[in-house]
């Protein structure tokens, strides 16, 4: 799921919390439910957006467990929820307890990117002999393998100066079109509105991001029995068998096999275990793999079986006092006697 846009008819300086939150909402509220109402009031106050995956990271709780709060709250109409046509939840409006029950919900209008303006020559001009422009537009011309067109040119500037994408995250931004095959400043426009409307600032948000619509993270979570969307978390680990590890996507479908058969709960986590320790002891295929797990096999039961020692030769009581009796079955012997 993308970001979440947070609306309010109220506007604050700080975080805060109505009376009457404490008096009528709060009693019946469960933890999870608490846990996200508050949160969306902190992140309105400071006027930053958030994701159901973002808050869901934030209180170790599941996508759903954040959904049915969201619409926990909306039924006591302290919130309304927005949706897309897939039924997506894409906006939050906040109710102002300080009216009355009931008052109209005024959404404050959403932030947008910026209408790209008409650049005279002279503006370009102007910019070119910028330090850093000049830096960034040599970043791209070697990018691109060419000098950059006049159009192209004022689609840097626009991504630059308008959208305010970092120098270090536009210079991702042509490594990750580039590395896509998309070379047209165009696409590269829309990427970088995305990644502003996103939220995103740093080359890391945008990795996450990316990672979330990469089809090798939806087919790894597949077989761990996921299929909701990925969080933040979730993309980290799985980049990191992928890239770090460099593990295949049939060694990473084998490890997510055993998580499932070992457990209903952290499933992530536990396949980061295994993977980190086939990485460490440099397995790479099924074969090293299930060698390693027969040599522990054999090692675990080795260490089961008792070693018999004999007694030194001519020593009868050292050999009495080594031999390992059936107590039970002498017992019966005697009996039967």
């Amino acid at each position: 799921m993308g970001r979440l846009n947070l609306y309010s008819d109220s506007s604050h300086d700080a975080t805060v919390i109505p009376n009457r939150f404490f008096d009528e909402y709060m009693k019946d509220a469960n933890d999870a439910q608490l846990k996200v109402y508050l949160y969306l009031l902190r992140m309105m106050s400071a006027n930053l957006s958030t994701s159901i995956s973002d808050i869901a990271d934030q209180f170790n709780h599941t996508e759903k467990d954040v959904i049915r709060a969201l619409k926990y709250w909306e039924k006591v109409r302290l919130l309304q929820l927005d949706y897309d046509e897939q039924k997506n939840i894409i906006g939050i409006h906040m109710q102002d307890l300080n009216k009355p029950a009931g008052a109209q919900i005024v959404p404050l209008q959403p932030k947008r990117v910026p209408v790209k303006p008409v650049y005279t020559a002279e503006q370009l001009e102007q910019f070119s002999s910028n330090e850093e422009f000049a830096q960034i537009r040599f970043i791209a011309e070697t990018y691109l393998g060419k000098l950059l067109s006049e159009s192209e040119l004022k689609s840097l500037l626009f991504i630059y100066h308008d959208v305010k994408l970092s120098p270090e995250l536009m210079d991702y931004l042509l490594e990750y079109c580039v590395g896509k095959g998309k070379k047209d400043m165009k696409y590269m426009e829309k990427v970088a509105m995305n990644w502003a409307e996103s939220g995103i600032r740093t080359p890391r948000q945008a990795k996450l991001h990316a990672g979330k619509y990469d089809k090798a993270v939806y087919a790894v979570l597949k077989s761990l029995g996921r299929t909701s969307a990925p969080t933040d978390t979730e993309t980290a680990f799985i980049h990191k068998w992928l890239r770090e590890y460099g593990f295949s996507q049939d060694i990473i479908s084998y490890a997510c096999e055993k998580t499932v058969l070992a457990t209903d709960s952290h499933r992530i986590e536990y396949a980061d275990g295994i993977l980190s320790r086939w990485a460490a002891e440099g397995l790479r295929t099924k074969e090293q793999i299930r060698a390693s797990e027969q040599r522990y096999k054999q090692d675990k039961q080795e260490k089961r079986t008792p070693v018999r020692q004999s007694a030194p030769a001519g020593n009868r009581f050292n050999e009495f006092k080594q031999n390992s009796y059936d107590f039970d079955s002498l017992e019966q012997e005697i009996l039967s006697n």
